[in-house]
Parts: structure tokens; C-alpha cells; sequence
């Protein structure tokens, strides 16, 4: 008889099963939540945000890891009847948003690693519990991502009269609790979801076992290859922080959006493009590449594509060639994790699917809208002068058309490539054969 293990709740007894699941889905939040924190922490410290005046750093911090989940934080400024504000800001620190992801699946999955099905009745709760943990987290991350502090105008006569009429603007920071506890709700189902989706070792209900086949290896490939290019940019951030200096405006962009420039280098390494611009006098730490073809003046955009990126250095086909390693390894992992009957053609159409579909994701995750402005009795404005604005859009259609081309392609390669290779089948029920075992299946080729 198997030794029950670690978080194997049939061993308990059934008075403390309900305590026992509660239990564990605080722990999957907890550790979420600090993992975030924790991440955000580091990369706000490294970008000299406990500079900040009021002891805004813990707030800034948890506001922080309130965008990272999809949350909303709205900026606000006051000055009185000398000035006006305005400003907003719209981006997901994808470093945050990772660590905290991958930490929940893992934990959230830790209970039923040795299942090989499990009833929809049990997953349903287990899913249930964790998401009401998870909404009374967020409304607490909600009421406490607020603070208010006071901008320096930079001296002069602005300022002092400011100081005369007690009027220099203050700036401040809300989060939408609704909204936050709308958007935090679907992020953590989408994590769940694909949680499922990506590990072989998930026990799903028997209703949804044929699914498995065609949806969780092109899946898992694609989740590979995201987390391959964060490897890759935690590479080369760490040697370009070792060797180029500014290594604190380094580490501050990798454990804040490390994601959103790697993949924003794989979308354009297959062909995609955005649209933005970063306003004159704005300092943003990401690669000087990047920053020279978004930094426009007259208020017009620039298109982020593979040709303005070469155009400014002729490296720009490394990104060609790391996707089409990257993508080739994607559709032959994909084969190796499928049953043996499943032909080459229907490894592309499966993976192309895949691909466009993460293309998607990532355009919406890489979005980045910022801007303030600033009015003091005349001197500047809104737009300009006082003001600025930081812009990235990704264009879709592009986007997700070469997305779905290069993953027919890396789908049907991959499936050429794995024809002569064991693999590796569905995932087996116990005390069943997984689908296709014998004639057709891993051993039966």
C-alpha cells in the first residue's frame, strides 16, 4: 500500500478534511501574495523608489503588485485653484505577474500530484476556496495601494509661489477596488485554467481526459518557450548588469518587466509589430534599441518592428534565429508529449492554434499607456512642457497571423523531426490505459 504523502488529504480524518482544504488554499494565496511582494519590493528598491517622499515606498510597492494581477490604480493630482493635473497609467509588471503565477500552480497542484483523475465536484472546490482566499487578499491589497505626496517643481517662481498660497500639487494613487477585485478574479481563474492546461500531472474529470491529447502538449510547448526567453533575459540582463554598469536600473527592469521586453522580442523576432512613443524627456529603463525607435518628438508614433530594430543595430537577426530555435524545439516537444497516432499535420494545426492564441496574450500584456501633465498659473500644460506621454500597442492582426504561421510550420517540423522518437502518450488513468495504448500507442509504434 502507497505511504500517504505530504498533502494527500485521504489519510485524514473526515472531521479535518475541510480544514485540511481551506488550509491549503491559504497557503496558495499566502505565498502568492508574498512572492509578489516580495519581487516587487526588490524592484522597486533597486529603481530608488524608498526615495519617494512620505513614505510612499510600502504603498507604491503593494500597487504595484495590484497592477501586476490586472488591477487598476488611477493617479490623481490637486494643486488648488493654481493648477491642474492629469495623469494615468496602464501597464502589467510581468516579472511580478510571473513569479506570483508560478508559485500559486504549484502550490495549488501540490495536493493532487499523485492523482491520476479527479471528480469536477473536487476540483470545483478546491477551485471555490482558493478564490474566495484570494478576493478578501485583493480587497486588502486594494485598500492599502493608496497614498498622496507632494511634487517639487523644481524651484523658481512656480514653486514659490506655491509655497506662498500653500497650493504645490500633490499627486496621489487609488486603486479601484471593484475593478481590482474584478480583473485580480479573472487573473487567478486564467492562472488556474492554464495550470491544468500545461502539467500532465493534473488530474482532470474523466469527461475531460480526450482533451488532454490535443490541448496539453502544444500548450505546455508554448508556456516552454515563454519561460525559455525569460531564462535568456535573465542571462543577458545579468551580464549587461555585470559588464555595462547601471546594474540597479538593470535589475530594477528585470524584476519588474523582465517579460514584457523578452516577449516583446520574441513577437517581433517572427515578424510582429507595435506601435508607441516615448515623449522627449522621459527616462525609461529598457535597451537603448528600443528606446531610439520609440522616442519620436511631435506627438507621432513609431512603428517597433524588425526592421526599425535592425535598421539601429544589425544584430536584430539574433531574434529570427532564437525563434526559430525556439519554436522548432516547441513543435518537437509537442510530438514527444502527444500519442504516437497523432500525425504531423495535426501537430501544426494543434501548435499554430497555440501560437496565435499566445501571440494574442502577449499583445494585451504588453500594453503600456502612461502620461502626466502639469499646469501651475500658465507654466506649462497638459501635453507638453510639464507633461509627457508613454505609448506601446501592440498591432494584432500581424501579430497573431505570424504567430499562427510559424507555429503550422514549427508543428509540422516538429512532428517530421519526433516520427522516430518514443513518446511519451496521454496522461494515464489509474488502473486505465491511457488512450491508444497497445496497438497505436507509446509502446505499440
Amino acid at each position: 500500500m502507497r505511504r500517504p504523502a505530504p498533502g494527500d488529504t485521504g489519510s485524514e480524518p473526515p472531521a479535518l478534511l475541510p480544514v485540511r482544504a481551506w488550509l491549503d488554499a491559504l497557503v496558495v494565496v499566502l505565498a502568492g501574495a508574498v512572492t509578489m511582494l516580495v519581487v516587487a519590493c526588490l524592484g522597486l528598491w533597486a529603481a530608488g523608489a524608498p526615495d519617494l517622499p512620505g513614505e510612499a515606498y510600502p504603498r507604491v510597492v503593494v500597487a504595484m503588485v495590484v497592477m501586476a494581477v490586472g488591477g487598476d490604480v488611477q493617479l490623481s493630482g490637486d494643486a488648488g485653484f493654481l493648477a491642474q493635473t492629469d495623469a494615468a497609467i496602464e501597464v502589467v509588471p510581468l516579472s511580478v505577474t510571473l513569479a506570483g503565477a508560478l508559485v500559486m500552480a504549484v502550490l495549488f497542484l501540490l495536493p493532487l500530484r499523485h492523482r491520476a483523475v479527479a471528480t469536477g465536484r473536487e476540483v470545483l472546490d478546491r477551485v471555490v476556496r482558493t478564490t474566495v482566499l484570494w478576493c478578501l487578499m485583493l480587497v486588502l491589497l486594494a485598500l492599502l495601494a493608496r497614498h498622496t505626496f507632494e511634487v517639487s517643481l523644481g524651484g523658481g517662481l512656480a514653486e514659490d509661489l506655491g509655497d506662498l498660497l500653500d497650493a504645490n500639487p500633490t499627486v496621489g494613487f487609488r486603486a479601484d477596488v471593484p475593478a481590482t477585485l474584478g480583473f485580480g478574479l479573472l487573473w487567478l481563474l486564467a492562472v488556474l485554467a492554464l495550470t491544468f492546461l500545461v502539467s500532465h500531472r493534473a488530474p482532470l474529470p474523466s469527461r475531460l481526459l480526450h482533451f488532454q491529447e490535443s490541448v496539453r502538449p502544444p500548450a505546455f510547448a508554448m508556456v516552454a518557450v515563454l519561460l525559455l526567453y525569460v531564462v535568456i533575459g535573465v542571462v543577458v540582463g545579468l551580464v549587461v548588469a555585470a559588464t555595462r554598469g547601471h546594474s540597479a536600473e538593470t535589475l530594477a527592469a528585470m524584476l519588474l518587466g523582465l517579460p514584457n521586453l523578452v516577449w516583446l522580442a520574441f513577437g517581433v523576432g517572427i515578424g510582429g509589430s507595435w506601435d508607441g512613443r516615448v515623449a522627449e524627456g522621459i527616462g525609461l529603463p529598457m535597451p537603448r534599441v528600443l528606446d531610439e525607435v520609440l522616442r519620436t518628438s511631435g506627438g507621432r508614433n513609431a512603428t517597433l518592428d524588425l526592421a526599425a530594430v535592425a535598421e539601429r543595430d544589425d544584430r536584430a537577426w539574433v531574434l529570427v534565429v532564437v525563434a526559430v530555435i525556439a519554436l522548432l524545439g516547441a513543435g518537437f516537444l509537442t510530438a514527444v508529449r502527444s500519442p504516437a497516432r497523432i500525425r504531423p499535420w495535426q501537430h501544426a494545426w494543434h501548435l499554430g492554434l497555440a501560437m496565435a492564441l499566445t501571440m494574442l496574450v502577449i499583445g494585451l500584456l504588453t500594453r503600456i499607456f502612461a502620461q502626466y501633465g502639469l499646469t501651475v498659473i500658465g507654466v506649462g500644460d497638459l501635453g507638453g512642457g510639464l507633461g509627457g506621454e508613454v505609448s506601446l500597442r501592440a498591432n494584432f492582426l500581424p501579430l497573431i497571423g505570424f504567430g499562427a504561421l510559424w507555429g503550422l510550420a514549427a508543428g509540422f517540423l516538429g512532428g517530421l523531426l519526433a516520427l522516430r522518437v518514443r513518446h511519451h502518450g496521454a496522461v494515464e488513468a489509474r488502473g486505465e490505459e491511457a488512450p491508444g495504448q497497445g496497438t497505436d500507442g507509446p509502446s505499440g509504434r
